[in-house]
């Protein structure tokens, strides 16, 4: 069996970079999202450059069967994952009490069990290729967030989920990471329904997807638990953890209203 790292959301974005970077270290790579097109333009864009092309699974990971049929698609081929990088997700903008319960559930479907379900579904294959997870979560993750509740609370889950993980897995030889970005001007934004120019695209905090997967990549190879993208986001963590919430939920509120591209509930 050839081992591969998994890369989740590859189409664009940090996810895209992160299969960039991992290729550029000689990783082979498979790799998954719901838009095909996209990740075959992306995979003839890494063999063109000399590496060898990724496989490419369009599976939508919000289906109840989409980790099953991964591990099939895999074994098919004579594949097994030596690293499963999980950055598939996405969030909405809005109060929950008036955005799509649906979507919400949706969104933490895609957020919080399927990055849970691929975290555990391949340890054996993890332990015996001495590789890893690195799992992508947010700074949303270390406050609530009132204007984008149900997101900030998945990205929690992820934050605290790795940690745990990266103590479990240990003596297994499996390394977990948990990368935490800050604001990234990616098509996050428009699926969450902030406007342009808002949270993501400017600011202190603001980096590129690229330098945030480099970042990424070089935490998790070192084995780090918590990898924040960038000083300025990391100076910010710092204050979030002294800060009681009292003072920090306003603020976030009043910086999601600023930033809101749509009525509130609509998409």
């Amino acid at each position: 069996m050839i081992p591969v790292t998994l890369v989740t959301g590859a189409s664009s974005g940090i996810g895209a970079e992160l299969a960039r970077v991992f290729a550029a270290h000689g990783h082979e790579l498979v790799l998954v999202a719901r838009r095909e097109a996209d990740l075959e333009k992306l995979a003839e864009e890494i063999a063109a450059g000399g590496r060898p092309r990724p496989a490419v699974l369009p599976i939508d990971l919000g289906r109840r069967d989409a980790v099953a049929r991964i591990g099939a698609e895999l074994a098919s081929r004579g594949l097994e994952p030596q690293y499963v990088v999980n950055n598939a997700g996405f969030g909405l903008s809005g109060p929950a009490a008036a955005l799509s319960r649906d979507e919400q559930l949706s969104m933490i479907d895609l957020n919080v069990r399927a990055l849970t379900e691929l975290s555990l579904a391949f340890v054996d294959s993890l332990a015996a290729h001495r590789g890893g997870i690195l799992n992508v979560a947010s700074i949303a993750g270390f406050l609530p967030g009132p204007g984008m509740a149900v997101y900030y609370a998945t990205k929690a889950y992820v934050l605290s989920f790795s940690e745990a993980l990266h103590v479990e897995l240990a003596a297994r030889g499996v390394r977990v990471t948990v990368l935490c970005p800050g604001p990234v001007a990616t098509g996050f934004q428009e699926r969450a329904g902030i406007r342009r120019g808002g949270i993501g695209e400017r600011g202190l905090l603001a980096l590129s997807a690229r330098r945030v997967a480099k970042i990424g990549y070089k935490g998790f190879m070192r084995g780090k638990r918590v990898v924040i993208a960038g000083i300025g986001n990391t100076i910010a963590v710092f204050f979030m953890r002294l800060l009681p919430n009292a003072w920090l939920l306003p603020m976030v509120a009043g910086r999601m209203r600023d930033a809101a591209d749509k009525p509130q509930g609509t998409r």
